[in-house]
């Protein structure tokens, strides 16, 4: 089994009243099934505007980013993104 990372990206909405909810049942609903949204919250920009910052932990191979990055890009809603880190996920065992 390939080793796993956390990819944290910030989701930037294609308008300023798109409805962040939405976007986020539609990425949970787009991304590929090997692929998994843990966690998101929404931060505040300015003048009332938010972002979501996502967390999505992926498959640590060659291309797996890039084809996260085509399903979010592609999901409705979503304007612009920007790939805030990526580290590997690490368990721990007791």
């Amino acid at each position: 089994m390939a080793s796993r990372v956390v990819a944290r990206i910030r989701i930037l909405p294609a308008e300023a009243d798109s409805d962040l909810d939405n976007i986020i049942g539609g990425l949970k609903n787009k991304i590929p099934k090997d692929m998994q949204l843990k966690a998101h919250a929404k931060e505040p920009i300015a003048f009332g505007l938010q972002a979501i910052i996502a967390d999505f932990l992926i498959n640590d191979e060659e291309g797996q980013i890039d084809t996260l990055e085509d399903s979010i890009k592609t999901t409705e809603g979503v304007g612009e993104i920007e790939i805030i880190n990526i580290s590997r996920q690490f368990v721990k065992t007791t």
